[in-house]
């Protein structure tokens, strides 16, 4: 029997680096050789209680290092690994779960109640006192062939055009997806990497944590809270991390971040949407390289990545295409924007269950991203937004992307989201919402006055509301549907987009 997927990498990586510490949590530390033997214990003991090759286990919970280990453990049976959102509400929960049918539930201490009120009836549920009690059995795992098409993961995106669905991601997506990062940046034996983002989705899977566990270093597996995460990088001294905007500005906002000593972080690779600037300023002054990255959940999830040489004088880029994968831009606007595509060994399987949506986004090998994105000459990639984003306003293309650059550029703006609404005149107008750094910092005649020095007119939003903040989905991104049926923009005919000569 032959086991090429994920979960032969701690008992591998044991072979070679068997004393140094894989996962850490506070006090707590595990080394490559007792995270060998513990995950094929598990592996043993979910074998023995019935779980087999091609069954779901299903994790509820936030960041610990039972987490990866259970993700390995199924790896290793050749069973695919559910991480599912705590912040989920139970009803929510029920869906996911009737979604995928796992054939085993673990979860946190502080889900049992969520547990006890979407999992009657289940099989197998664990809590962390049972997953500890099986780690500990001498239960070995059956002798299993797992291949790299073999799934390994079903990710369920983040629902902000609909209703979640789960990608399957195969051992061999992971393992190209760690490559690609490996051939982007110089990841080391000897980094300290810091797992804050959550497990249930593909960064902080896929972005960081994976590739330092390839590579032999330490990952420190933790629930993401600013302070206690700063306190962490310079007591730990971390070298690296990966994190979505939303992060990034709660970090540099707290009142310790000019205090905190930053100086072992080599690099932070960052996703899921543009930071604003006065983010990605905050961290370069200081003396933190900040990558960024454009991915998606159907490809593991890297496409591109900026790479430290060219970082600083680009910090608003998402970086050339990754190593292993290809794309591709259909479209015909002037500068060059369109639809991304991808194309490479990191691509999904396809959605669980749901063969004509997976149709839908697979062409001929092609995964269709969804978002616009504009390729430079040098291979450099700029996001545009979703194409469902895209405002047409009296015949020319408005990207919100490009516009909310323009607000969050401003003092006394902290982020800003701006969606198109119905207009008599123009078809579409936008509307943007705009939280200030505090209230009163910065008035709707402000930012208008601002803009009109910045963009073109056809660009500037019709209206601008200031809002106390931005309603999110689990994984930081910004639920513009949420805002699409509020401040719906007047019919008058000023100030607003001009006619197309």
């Amino acid at each position: 029997m032959s086991d090429q997927g994920i979960g032969s990498w701690p008992y591998r990586r044991a072979r070679l680096d068997p004393t140094r510490i894989a996962l850490r949590q506070g006090d707590r530390s595990v080394t490559y050789r007792r995270l060998a033997d513990r995950v094929d214990r598990l592996a043993g003991a979910l074998a023995a209680r019935g779980v087999r090759h091609g069954d779901r286990i299903a994790h509820l919970g936030w960041n610990r290092p039972e987490a990866l280990e259970l993700f390995f453990a199924a790896g290793r049976l050749g069973a695919l690994f559910v991480p599912v959102s705590p912040r989920l509400a139970p009803a929510e929960v029920t869906r996911l779960l009737r979604d995928c049918a796992p054939a085993a539930l673990v979860h946190d201490a502080e889900q049992a109640r969520a547990v006890a009120e979407t999992c009657a009836g289940m099989g197998l549920v664990a809590g962390p006192a049972e997953q500890e009690a099986m780690t500990g059995e001498e239960a070995r795992p059956p002798g299993r062939s797992v291949t790299l098409d073999d799934p390994a993961v079903v990710l369920y995106t983040s629902g902000t055009t609909g209703r979640p669905k789960g990608a399957v991601l195969t051992h061999g997506n992971l393992l190209f997806n760690t490559l690609n990062q490996l051939a982007h940046v110089d990841v080391l034996s000897t980094d300290t990497a810091l797992c804050v983002a959550p497990l249930f989705h593909a960064t902080g899977l896929g972005q960081a944590s994976l590739p330092t566990l390839f590579k032999g270093g330490t990952v420190i597996v933790d629930r993401f809270r600013p302070g206690p995460a700063l306190r962490t990088i310079a007591e730990r001294r971390v070298t690296c991390f990966s994190a979505v905007p939303t992060m990034l500005r709660m970090l540099h906002e707290h009142p310790d971040f000019g205090r905190t000593d930053l100086s072992s972080l080599r690099y932070v690779i960052y996703g899921g949407s543009p930071a604003p600037e006065q983010t990605v300023r905050a961290w370069q002054r200081r003396g933190v390289t900040l990558l960024q990255g454009y991915g998606m959940t159907e490809a593991a999830p890297g496409v591109t990545l900026a790479t430290p040489d060219g970082a600083a004088a680009r910090p608003l880029s998402a970086g050339p295409v990754h190593f292993f994968s290809d794309i591709r831009v259909d479209g015909t606007a002037p500068d060059g924007s369109g639809e991304l595509l991808v194309r490479g060994p990191n691509v999904f399987a396809g959605y669980w269950r749901r063969p004509a949506e997976t149709a839908e986004v697979l062409d001929d090998g092609w995964l269709r991203s969804g978002d616009i994105v504009r390729a430079g000459p040098d291979g450099w990639v700029e996001v545009r937004g979703r194409i469902k984003d895209l405002i047409i306003s009296g015949g020319e293309n408005v990207h919100p992307a490009e516009v909310e650059a323009a607000i969050d550029a401003l003092d006394g703006v902290r982020e800003s989201a701006v969606v198109g609404v119905p207009d008599e005149r123009w078809g579409e107008v936008g509307v943007a919402h705009v939280v200030p750094v505090h209230p009163g910092a910065v008035t709707e005649e402000q930012v208008l006055a601002a803009l009109r020095r910045r963009i073109a007119a056809f660009k500037i939003p019709r209206r601008v509301l200031i809002r106390h903040s931005l309603p999110r989905t689990a994984s930081g991104k910004v639920v513009k549907s949420a805002l699409e049926s509020t401040g719906a923009a007047p019919t008058s005919p000023q100030p607003g987009p001009q006619p197309v000569a």
